[in-house]
C-alpha cells in the first residue's frame, strides 16, 4: 500500500510550508530517510524526508505549491502501484485562508501614499523595502537579476562570516586548547567542507527570503532593469524577453561590486582574485598577498590565515582600518601578527608579473625601493564601487556622483518618485544594515509614513580576530568638530568572561561630552564585540548620559561589564581597575 509523504511540521508555530524544490522525479527509486524535497517556511528551508522504501509514484504538490501542516505532498510505493485521488477534504484544511482573507481592512489601515512600488534589487536593502512597503498596502514588484539576498547573503557578509566561524574554532583548537584542557590530535581543516557549510548557510537564508516576499505577496521577476525615462523602466527576462514597467514609485537598491585598480598585469592574471573568488577558492592556498587593507581584505586574510595560508598585505597608506578609532586598531594588527600575517604600509602596488608560484605583487615601498612578493592567490580588496552602469542613469535623470545616486534623508532622488538606498546611493556606510534601515524609510515615505535616515546610531563591526565595532564620534572626530569630551577606557583583561573566551584580550572605550556626559562614542575590540555595539547604539540613540547606562545592571559574568566599567572609569569610578589606569 502506497505511504503517504505529508508536509511536517519543522516548528512550534509553523502552519504551512512551501514547496521550493523537489529533489526526485516521478519513477526515481528512493530510500527511507532520503531527502525528497525542500520546503521553506518563514526564513528558514528543509527537507522532507522519505518514510518508507520504494519509488515516487505521484507529485500532489507542485514546486511553489503552499501546502498545510499534515497536508499530502505525494507518495511512495511500489513500482506501477496505482494511486487513488487525493482526499477531497485535503484543500479545505489550508489553516491561513481565514486571517489572510481580511482585504477589507486594508484600505482603512492605509496611509495616503503610493499604491504601486517597483524595487530594483533583492539585497538586504531591496527586500527589506520590498516588504516595508507590501506592509503598509503597496502593490510590490521586485526586479532581481541574479540572487535574491544580494551579496551580503551570497557573497558577502554571511559567506565571509561562515569561514571566520570555521577559522575561530581551529584558532581556539590550535591555541587554546592546551590552556584549557581540550586536547585533539590532528586538528586540520577541510577545506572542501568549509566551502560547501557556506554555500548551505547562504542557500538556506536566501530561501527563507524568497518565503518572506511570497509571504508578503511581493511580485518577484527574474531580470535586469534598465531606465528608459524617468519613472520608466525596460526589463530583460531571464528568458530574453523584454517589459516596459512603470509604477508609483521605483526605489532603487542594486548595491556595490568590487573595485578593480588599473595595476598593469592584475586583470590578465588568473591568480588574482576578489572577495567573490576568494569565497569560491576549491583548494586551500599556501601564500596569498592581500591588496588593501580595509574590512574585506583583512578579514578574509584572517581567516585564511587560520586556515594556515601565509598571508602578506601591502597598503598604500600608512595605516589600515580608518573606520575605527586608533585604539582598536592598534590591538587588532597586534594580533593579526601574532597570527603570522605580514604588513607592509607606504607600499603601493605598481605592477603584477606572472610567476611560478601564482603571482608576483610588485610595489614600491616607503623608502623608494622596489620590493616584490611572491604567492598562489592574489586577493584584491581595495573596495567597491555603486552597482549602477547598467541602469542608464542619464535616461532616469537621477543625479550621482561617479555613479553614486545622490539623495537627501528621506532616500528620495532628484526625480519625483524614484528613491535610492543602499551601497548605490553617495556619502553613506556600504553596509547591509544601513541599507536596510534605508529600505525602511524608502517605504514608509511612499506610503505616507514621514521618516528620515539617521546615520549616527549605525554600526561598524570589522570581523577580524578579536572582533571590533564602532558606533558614534572617535576621539580623532570629536577634536575635528570642536567637542570638548572625555575618554573611559576598560581593558578586557580585567573582565572576568573575556578571560575565559580568548584569553582577555581587548578594549572598551567610551567617548562623554565633557559638559552634559552624553554618550558621543563606543569603540569595542575583544570577544562579541559585533554583539555587543548594539548597547553603544542605543545609547546614541536615547541620548543617554553615563548616569543612564550606569543605572542598568549589568549581568555578571558576561563581557557587559567591561561596557558599564568603561563608563565608569570615564567618570574617575572604575571599580575593577587601579586608581592609576583610570582616564
Amino acid at each position: 500500500m502506497a505511504t503517504e509523504i505529508i508536509m511536517p511540521q519543522f516548528g512550534l508555530t509553523m502552519e504551512s510550508g512551501t514547496v521550493e524544490k523537489w529533489l526526485k522525479k516521478v519513477g526515481d527509486p528512493v530510500k527511507k530517510g532520503e531527502p525528497l524535497a525542500e520546503v521553506s517556511t518563514d526564513k528558514l528551508t528543509n527537507q522532507v524526508m522519505a518514510e518508507a522504501d520504494g519509488v515516487l509514484l505521484d507529485v500532489v504538490a507542485q514546486e511553489g505549491s503552499d501546502v498545510p501542516v499534515k497536508g499530502l505532498l505525494g507518495h511512495i510505493g511500489a513500482a506501477g502501484e496505482k494511486v487513488g485521488p487525493a482526499p477531497a477534504a485535503a484543500p479545505a484544511a489550508k489553516p491561513a485562508a481565514a486571517p489572510a482573507a481580511a482585504p477589507a481592512a486594508a484600505p482603512a489601515a492605509k496611509p495616503a501614499g503610493a499604491s504601486s512600488v517597483i524595487v530594483i534589487g533583492g539585497g538586504p536593502g531591496g527586500y527589506v523595502a520590498a516588504i516595508r512597503a507590501a506592509q503598509l498596502g503597496a502593490k510590490v514588484t521586485l526586479v532581481e537579476k541574479e540572487h535574491l539576498g544580494g551579496t551580503c547573503l551570497n557573497i558577502g557578509c554571511i559567506p565571509t562570516k561562515c569561514l571566520l566561524h570555521s577559522a575561530e574554532l581551529i584558532s581556539d583548537m590550535q591555541e587554546q586548547g592546551k590552556t584549557i584542557g581540550v586536547l585533539a590530535d590532528n586538528v586540520r581543516v577541510d577545506f572542501p567542507q568549509v566551502i560547501r557549510h557556506k554555500n548551505d548557510v547562504s542557500k538556506q537564508l536566501t530561501g527563507g527570503v524568497a518565503g518572506l516576499l511570497k509571504a508578503n505577496k511581493v511580485a518577484k521577476v527574474d531580470g535586469t532593469a534598465v531606465f528608459t525615462a524617468p519613472k520608466k523602466l525596460q526589463v530583460t527576462k531571464a528568458d530574453g524577453s523584454k517589459e516596459s514597467m512603470t509604477a508609483d514609485a521605483i526605489i532603487v537598491a542594486t548595491g556595490s561590486v568590487n573595485s578593480v585598480p588599473p595595476i598593469p598585469g592584475l586583470k590578465e592574471n588568473p591568480n588574482c582574485i576578489d572577495s567573490t573568488g576568494a569565497l569560491s577558492l576549491e583548494k586551500l592556498p599556501k601564500s596569498m598577498v592581500v591588496i588593501g587593507g580595509g574590512v574585506i581584505g583583512l578579514e578574509l586574510a584572517c581567516a585564511y590565515a587560520a586556515f594556515g595560508t601565509k598571508i602578506t598585505v601591502v597598503e598604500a597608506l600608512d595605516h589600515m582600518l580608518p573606520m575605527l578609532d586608533a585604539d582598536l586598531t592598534k590591538i587588532g594588527v597586534a594580533h593579526m601578527k601574532k597570527m603570522g600575517m605580514e604588513f607592509n604600509l607606504e607600499c603601493p602596488v605598481q605592477s603584477v608579473e606572472s610567476s611560478p608560484v601564482g603571482a608576483k605583487v610588485v610595489c614600491k615601498n616607503k623608502a623608494g625601493e622596489t620590493v616584490a612578493f611572491e604567492a598562489e592567490k592574489v586577493l584584491v580588496a581595495i573596495g567597491r564601487k555603486a552597482n549602477t552602469a547598467m541602469l542608464n542613469l542619464d535616461a532616469a535623470g537621477l543625479k550621482n556622483d561617479r555613479g553614486r545616486i545622490l539623495v537627501n534623508d528621506r532616500m528620495e532622488t532628484n526625480v519625483a518618485g524614484v528613491y535610492a538606498i543602499g551601497d548605490c546611493v553617495f556619502g553613506h556606510a556600504q553596509l547591509a544594515h544601513t541599507a536596510s534601515a534605508m529600505g525602511e524609510v524608502a517605504a514608509e515615505n511612499i506610503m505616507g509614513q514621514p521618516a528620515v535616515y539617521d546615520e549616527s546610531t549605525n554600526p561598524t563591526c570589522v570581523y577580524i580576530e578579536p572582533e571590533a565595532a564602532s558606533v558614534g564620534l572617535t576621539e580623532e572626530q570629536c577634536k575635528a568638530k570642536g567637542i570638548a569630551y572625555e575618554v573611559g577606557k576598560f581593558p578586557m583583561s580585567a573582565n572576568g568572561k573575556a578571560l575565559i573566551l580568548n584569553g582577555g584580550e581587548g578594549l572598551v572605550k567610551v567617548i562623554v561630552g565633557k559638559e552634559y556626559r552624553e554618550i558621543l562614542g563606543m569603540h569595542i575590540i575583544g570577544p562579541r564585540a559585533s554583539d555587543l555595539i548594539a548597547e553603544g547604539a542605543m545609547a546614541i540613540g536615547m541620548e543617554a548620559t553615563t548616569e543612564d547606562l550606569l543605572a542598568v545592571i549589568h549581568s555578571h559574568p558576561t563581557v557587559t561589564e567591561a561596557m558599564r566599567e568603561a563608563t565608569l572609569n570615564a567618570e574617575g569610578r572604575a571599580i575593577h581597575i587601579p586608581p592609576a589606569r583610570r582616564h
